[in-house]
């Protein structure tokens, strides 16, 4: 389960893990926001957003593109397939690695493990599987998102 971290003017930062958000409870660097009503994990409720007590500088995270993760490619694309738009699993290299390609994210896309296998080791003007986005760098306020609320994609 991940724990979305505000900063003190209510600005998203990023998520962490239950236990790290625990942690900074237990350093008293933020407080709870938000909980599950009825889940404690150890003496404190079971937080699903908490707030920083102090004010964090943010403006070098917007300076420049957020790294890229696998996950951060299947939540760019809502974790549905760039070839057929079924339900999405893994992540794609257009051009494949083996050919020179990148962990990048203008040439990966998320795929279902049918159109990953069908593809192989080719582009996908080879395989005859055209792309159905044009994938792109999304900023870190997308990748904060819940899933759900990822609906603005870049064209």
């Amino acid at each position: 389960m991940a724990v979305l971290i505000l900063n003190t003017d209510d600005t998203a930062l990023h998520t962490v893990s239950l236990q790290h958000a625990i942690g900074m409870l237990v350093r008293k660097v933020a407080v709870v926001e938000a909980a599950h009503p009825d889940l404690v994990f150890g003496s404190f409720p079971q937080p699903e957003v908490l707030r920083l007590v102090r004010y964090v500088k943010t403006s070098f995270l917007y300076s420049r593109v957020p790294g890229w993760t696998k996950r951060g490619v299947l939540k760019r694309d809502r974790r549905i397939c760039g070839y057929c738009g079924e339900r999405a699993a893994t992540v794609d290299h257009i051009l494949p690695i083996s050919r020179g390609g990148r962990n990048t994210w203008t040439n990966t896309v998320a795929a279902c493990h049918t159109c990953n296998a069908r593809k192989a080791n080719h582009t996908p003007a080879e395989a005859g599987m055209p792309l159905r986005l044009k994938p792109f760098a999304p900023s870190r306020s997308q990748l904060m998102l819940p899933d759900r609320a990822v609906e603005d994609r870049a064209a």
